[in-house]
């Protein structure tokens, strides 16, 4: 069976489509769901989990590609007004800023998190689980800050109400959702490590 495989790349792409359809769908339920859970203005992101965990098996591409997906569910469901009103708020802001504020986030902290699996999985696939568990949350909470003060630093300014805009920003709007979306990355790692190992044997297998 492997050896037809190998000479099959059309099942190898389709086994992938299929892996990624699979993470797309969990991501979509685990986003929607997520909306209705906020510490603040805005939800937690559990939705990083799956993301990880493709990147991981199907490389940084594919990592950017569930990201971009994370990023257009919390763009529709804020537009929908499932988050309590304020993607729609920061719209009638700046549109274009908003749309970048829920898609580049998320997409390059896909992307960060396979890269950083792959250089580090060769010494130990934990390890890399571990830094991509790390690097994801971090790069999507901080792209998140940095694009939220570069484009609506006076609507921070109004919610801190007279306190500092950087400590309000970090410690009340993303300190405690940032904490969740790591602590479950790293309270997962053995989970996923179990997970890719056993993604990565089968497309080893079908090469």
């Amino acid at each position: 069976m492997a050896a037809s495989n190998a000479t099959n790349p059309s099942l190898m792409r389709t086994r992938k489509l299929t892996g990624l359809a699979i993470f797309t769908a969990v991501i979509v339920v685990l986003q929607i769901l997520c909306t209705f859970v906020r510490f603040g203005p805005f939800s937690i992101t559990l939705a990083l989990t799956p993301i990880v965990i493709g990147a991981a098996v199907y490389g940084a591409g594919s990592g950017a590609f569930l990201g971009f997906v994370m990023g257009l569910v919390v763009l529709i469901t804020g537009i929908l007004g499932w988050d309590g009103g304020t993607v729609n708020y920061l719209i009638s802001i700046n549109a274009v800023s908003t749309i970048l504020l829920c898609m580049l986030k998320s997409i390059v902290a896909g992307w960060a998190a396979g890269a950083v699996y792959k250089i580090l999985a060769r010494k130990s696939i934990l390890l890399g689980v571990i830094a991509a568990g790390i690097v994801c949350p971090v790069v999507n909470t901080g792209l998140f800050i940095l694009l939220l003060s570069l484009f609506f630093r006076s609507t921070l300014e109004v919610w801190a109400g007279g306190t500092s805009v950087m400590h309000y920003t970090i410690i009340s709007l993303t300190g405690i959702n940032f904490l969740i979306e790591l602590l479950v990355n790293l309270g997962l790692a053995s989970v996923i490590t179990r997970i890719i190992k056993s993604g990565v044997k089968k497309l080893r297998l079908e090469k």
